[in-house]
């Protein structure tokens, strides 16, 4: 057995020496495929079962605080426990592990897809798993939904969200904010209604002590301190600051890299429920408004997002890539080098604010277990963002069925594919991974057979 490991499951676990922690924070990068729920179900089976890091309790409030939060929920987990183990340095090593894999290896896919995407077989890979997509996103709605709304309320809320986005185009900020409210007072109204924050429940499983168990005291870095408050929000500030001023001095507020930095934070503070709720207000920005990538790109990207490890949020970097490439924002001899820095500019501003969240709130967090007033908001939330994605689940079918709008013919293949993926998940609980590679597969057949 590992030194990670406890010796003894009577026993109290081994204490985790930094090095350690860095180890499994830097496998877990090259193993988190499967979206924010199949990593957070890694990192239980490995750190509250296994390993025995954390309690179950202790594990769900800090997933309860980054629920709640802006952007990738998992990786904001790993950045918290990263932190309670190993203070600051803890944290930013789990944050980072989790996202610089899955950069390096989207970097190296956005330069296939947009180099050769022309070329008969990754056209028909392409072809085959776009379809895969879109029953994954009902899936995932589904998912969320099966578990979150276990009221009339929250299907109520589910149910306005949709509307609101789809035929009233409420910008996704305000529903999140709606919803926000519904549960703060409706917390205290009907409590029984709202106080399973996200839905994940409570703990049910009994499991043997833990590093950091329910009754552990705080460690004193994760007291809360104002002067420690202060010191993370200037040092934060100042990391952001500084690579904006850098660019906008260099290149001018107006070109492509500023305008990524500056849209992407924006993006950062809005990604509630996840990349599936945020999707849409990428696509309005990257598509519509600047031009950095086509709605077919768009969806080409999500997949390459579920079929990497990492955050999937970590589209954004596709979008980067593709962006910084097709605007030759270096000039013609320099695509890729205009690609990969555009990916990681965003990528930097992105994930910035998520460090932040974690390293500056965690201490008053620290404090709030088994707070109504915390869960309760985050349980509408939940609600709202089922009715988002089933609206993002519409657009993704709308472009990948009727590739010319609706004046032109459906198209039957795809809409068989995405039937036999929907069987595939939902009837055959088979893995999304494994979906995808199949669908691609049948999509190369597919191409050559009406070639």
């Amino acid at each position: 057995m590992s030194q990670d490991l406890a010796t003894d499951n009577n026993s109290q676990p081994n204490p985790v020496s930094f090095w350690q922690a860095l180890g499994f924070w830097l496998k877990l990068g090259f193993i988190s495929f499967g979206g924010p729920a199949g990593q957070i179900a890694i990192m239980h089976e490995e750190l509250v079962v296994r390993r025995r890091w954390i309690s179950e309790k202790r594990f769900l409030h800090a997933l309860n605080y980054c629920m709640v939060l802006p952007g990738p929920e998992a990786q904001q987990l790993a950045i918290y426990i990263g932190w309670l183990l190993h203070k600051t340095q803890g944290g930013i090593v789990a944050g980072t592990l989790f996202v610089l894999p899955s950069l390096f290896i989207l970097i190296a896919l956005s330069w296939l897809y947009i180099a050769f995407g022309e070329l008969p077989l990754i056209a028909g890979i392409f072809y085959g798993i776009k379809p895969a997509v879109t029953a994954i996103v009902v899936q995932a709605a589904h998912r969320i939904g099966s578990r979150a709304l276990n009221s009339n309320v929250l299907w109520a809320i589910a149910a306005a969200s949709f509307v609101a986005i789809f035929a009233l185009n409420v910008p996704f900020p305000f529903i999140v904010l709606g919803a926000a409210l519904i549960g703060l007072f409706g917390g205290r109204m009907a409590p029984e209604i709202f106080k399973l924050g996200g839905g994940h429940g409570t703990a049910k499983e009994s499991f043997d002590v833990a590093l950091i168990d329910d009754n552990t005291p705080r460690p004193t870095h994760a007291v809360f301190s104002s002067h420690r408050l202060i010191q993370v929000l200037a040092i934060g500030a100042l990391l952001w600051v500084i690579p904006m001023s850098m660019l906008v001095m260099r290149f001018g507020w107006d070109h492509t890299l500023t305008q990524m930095g500056w849209f992407f934070t924006k993006a950062a503070l809005l990604t509630f429920g996840g990349a599936y709720a945020v999707l849409p207000y990428v696509y309005q920005g990257a598509v519509d408004q600047f031009g950095w990538a086509t709605a077919t790109q768009m969806i080409d990207g999500l997949a390459l997002g579920e079929s990497t490890p990492g955050p999937l949020i970590m589209v954004v970097a596709f979008v980067g890539f593709i962006g910084g490439y097709i605007k030759e924002i270096f000039g013609p001899e320099s695509l890729f080098l205009a690609g990969a820095v555009a990916a990681a500019v965003v990528t930097w501003f992105t994930f910035l604010p998520s460090f932040l969240f974690i390293l500056a709130g965690g201490p008053m967090i620290e404090s709030t277990h088994n707070d109504l007033k915390f869960t309760a908001p985050l349980t509408a939330i939940t609600a709202a963002v089922v009715g988002v994605m089933l609206n993002l689940a519409l657009f993704f079918a709308y472009h990948v069925l009727w590739p010319q709008g609706f004046s032109g013919v459906l198209d039957w293949l795809s809409a068989v594919l995405a039937v036999a993926a929907s069987v595939a998940l939902f009837k055959y609980k088979c893995n999304v991974i494994h979906v995808i590679a199949v669908s691609g597969l049948m999509g190369v057949g597919i191409r050559w057979l009406i070639a």
